[in-house]
């Protein structure tokens, strides 16, 4: 059941972030003025955001193939957990040094720190689950 749970989510995970990397490639002046807080960090990029929307296709990718093919799940999903990871500390970093005020923290929650906090829970729910399937069988006696 909770492995399941796991790699469901990995999969809605990485679907939205397919979703959002197409979107930024496709349209990337409307995702720039249609996500909250954006324009408010600087100028609207073409090339840095379908830069950025390649890097949400392969986490998309990542995800998703990962909650298929177990064998390389555990790489598949630290990838893009560390990037994920490495996004919402920049963010923190930002309100920290004074280039954003704190209200942003909420702003950037569900785009940038609870993708980041699920796909952490991802690799340690596989890691705990994988943990206690390699555990040898008790022995009857």
């Amino acid at each position: 059941m909770v492995k399941q749970l796991i790699t469901g989510t990995a999969v809605v995970l990485g679907l939205a972030s397919l979703a959002n990397g197409l979107f930024m490639l496709v349209a990337p002046e409307s995702w720039y003025w249609s996500v909250p807080g954006v324009p408010v960090r600087g100028l609207f990029n073409q090339h840095f955001l379908r830069d950025i929307g390649i890097q949400y296709l392969l986490m998309g990718v990542a995800f998703v193939y990962g909650a298929v093919d177990s064998r390389y799940r555990l790489l598949l999903w630290w990838l893009p957990t560390a990037w994920l990871v490495g996004h919402a500390i920049f963010h923190v970093w930002e309100v920290a040094v004074g280039l954003c005020g704190p209200q942003y923290l909420i702003v950037d929650f569900a785009g940038v720190t609870l993708p980041a906090l699920i796909s952490l829970g991802l690799v340690y729910g596989h890691y705990r689950v994988r943990g206690k399937s390699n555990q040898p069988s008790p022995v009857a006696p």
